[in-house]
């Protein structure tokens, strides 16, 4: 825009330039390092593989970001980077397989399962936690919980407005070219889930990233709030977003799918290789995939019985385990055809139907699910971006051996047998929340980081920066600032939580036991001397990791004991004094909201 001088007109001139290019100040980022206030340029190129969109008078163009130098300040760019890096390769590996795809690339596809709560906004207002914090950090459980696995899949109800912000969430993301194809109540009470169609990756996250702001947006217009982070309420299943991964073709030969891959290439054993290149890669880099979802809110679900335990295993049915044992053994060669079977109930209202040979194990971090994979312990708040470089790039660097050692003369079905001879371990088909199972798979020697802040520690292991630089997806350097940041907004998250439970305990909850005249009141007190001081501590740590190691004591020990004498308390003051909202005020719009019509309904033409 620009005034003419001459006619003291507006000029409107949109330069085709400003879509492809941009600069900004990349030091006021998260950047662990890669910038500073004397040397801040941050450039933005357009990112051609994700769909530019307009929202209101805003256009959103997909870009990547990265320094002067080049680095990337970015999620996108080391995706990208992961993507061609798993083309290259795959490409490689399918024409050794049989099929050559010349300029076609491998690409990398995903689907993501968003859950999320939806809570009375009046109430949340009165919960200074979850405004600042995303959780309640404190809440005494209200007398009903999920035990009657009543809300899952359960009818949407007209009676309150969660099924119209829902159906507005739809139109809204329909509007920008975003499909939601399937909304569902979820197991928790106030607990829902949005599932888009599967597409290509970038285009996916970018997708999923405006959903979930989309998603409070819409809420705030109903009466609601909208809880994202992965652990909200205690006692009752937090949210995940689960990362449905898959490969294929540009044109669509999908390498996951045993029927398609092994005619394609003409090759009936192309899927079992491919297979085994990924248990390969699940077995060896397990920390990395532990890495990629070791987000804050994951601290609180992780091994309960919502999502899977930090124990890095894969499923993939008796079913194909039988095929791939018998193929490592050498006893056959011949395809892997899945098999179904016909369930009878023995009525005829209900004739008798096929289902997969395969049940669902929802235990699993990474089952196989026909022609997928799906990743079930990435947090429901995560920039699913580190998840799916991480996968891209340990496939990647697996189809790169495979295919080096095939240029070198060997042949791919022993490559395959040997992979599967050092890595069967990491095949686990049983219940993953058994504890006596999660000792076994610990004896194995399968990857397991119980704590978030060691797993993010992994990430410039050796191991893993040789990965990363082989691939050409992350510098040594590029590595290090992420594990900064991530220690950084570990810490961050916990100050926010631990200056949250103060005010709380100061302004809440020792007024309202002083006004009961009932209540730990001497605890209280003591428990903000308590947490003043760990905060104190975190800022005298002498390095990122060293504080984000401090921070998970204060949330996974001391904040716990000190929510104890919090929920203590609210166990005895009188309702009338309580000043902080309930769990039972907020976890149930069914009996605790109405919807006002604002006309009356015509159930016929008049």
């Amino acid at each position: 825009m620009k005034f003419n001088r001459s006619t003291n007109d507006v000029e409107f001139d949109f330069d085709g330039d400003m879509l492809i290019k941009g600069e900004t100040d990349g030091s006021s980022y998260p950047n662990g390092g890669l910038r500073a206030t004397h040397t801040a340029g941050g450039y933005l190129a357009l990112d051609t593989s994700s769909p530019i969109f307009l929202r209101g008078d805003t256009v959103f163009i997909p870009s990547a970001f990265v320094s002067y130098y080049g680095a990337a300040l970015d999620e996108k760019t080391p995706l990208l980077r992961s993507n061609a890096a798993v083309s290259k390769h795959g490409k490689r590996l399918m024409a050794h397989l049989g099929l050559d795809i010349g300029d076609r690339d491998v690409v990398s596809n995903i689907g993501l399962e968003q859950e999320f709560f939806l809570v009375p906004r009046d109430q949340y207002y009165r919960r200074p936690d979850l405004q600042m914090a995303g959780r309640t950090i404190i809440g005494k459980d209200a007398p009903r919980g999920q035990e009657m696995c009543d809300h899952y899949m359960a009818p949407p109800s007209l009676a309150n407005p969660a099924l119209a912000c829902m159906q507005e969430m739809q139109d809204e993301c329909w509007r920008i070219g975003i499909p939601l194809k399937t909304r569902h109540r979820e197991v928790a009470p106030n607990q829902y889930e949005f599932a888009p169609l599967y597409g290509y990756n970038t285009t996916q996250v970018d997708q999923n990233i405006m959903v979930m702001q989309i998603i409070e947006e819409v809420a705030a217009r109903h009466g609601l709030a909208a809880l994202l982070q992965e652990k909200p309420f205690n006692d009752v299943n937090g949210s995940g977003k689960h990362n449905n991964w898959s490969l294929a073709t540009e044109d669509g030969i999908m390498m996951l799918h045993p029927a398609k891959i092994n005619k394609a290439t003409g090759n009936p054993a192309a899927f079992a290789v491919i297979m085994s290149a990924i248990v390969a890669a699940v077995n060896e880099h397990g920390d990395l995939m532990r890495m990629s979802i070791a987000s804050p809110g994951n601290d609180f679900r992780l091994g309960a019985c919502e999502a899977p335990p930090a124990i890095v295993s894969t499923y993939l049915g008796d079913d194909m385990t039988f095929y791939l044992s018998h193929f490592k053994d050498g006893k056959g060669e011949g395809g892997y055809e899945p098999q179904t079977k016909t369930l009878d109930l023995g009525t005829h209202e209900v004739l008798p139907f096929d289902v997969p040979a395969e049940d669902r194990n929802r235990t699993s971090p990474f089952p196989y699910g026909g022609a997928r994979f799906e990743f079930r312990a990435v947090g429901s708040s995560q920039n699913v971006s580190m998840v799916n470089t991480v996968l891209n790039t340990i496939v990647a660097e697996k189809f790169a051996e495979y295919s080096d050692r095939i240029d070198a003369g060997e042949d791919p079905l022993d490559i395959a047998r040997q992979a599967l001879n050092e890595n069967w371990k990491v095949i686990f088909n049983g219940d993953n929340y058994d504890e006596a199972v999660q000792q076994e798979l610990t004896d194995r020697g399968i990857w397991r980081i119980d704590s978030g802040v060691e797993a993010i520690a992994t990430l410039t292991s050796q191991k893993n920066i040789d990965l990363f630089q082989k691939m050409k997806v992350l510098t040594a350097e590029e590595c290090e600032s992420r594990q900064h940041i991530l220690h950084d907004h570990y810490t961050g998250t916990v100050e926010i939580e631990a200056k949250c439970l103060i005010d709380m305990i100061n302004q809440h909850i020792i007024p309202s036991v002083k006004a009961a005249g009932i209540g730990p009141l001497s605890d209280l007190e003591s428990a903000v001397g308590t947490l003043k001081q760990a905060v104190s501590e975190i800022h005298g740590a002498e390095n990122s990791y060293k504080a984000a190691q401090l921070s998970r004591v204060l949330r996974l020990e001391t904040m716990i004991d000190i929510r104890a004498v919090c929920d203590a308390a609210e166990e005895v003051v009188p309702a009338n004094l309580w000043t902080l909202a309930t769990y039972k005020e907020l976890m149930f719009l069914d009996s605790h909201t109405a919807v006002t019509p604002e006309s009356e309904t015509n159930f016929y033409d008049e």
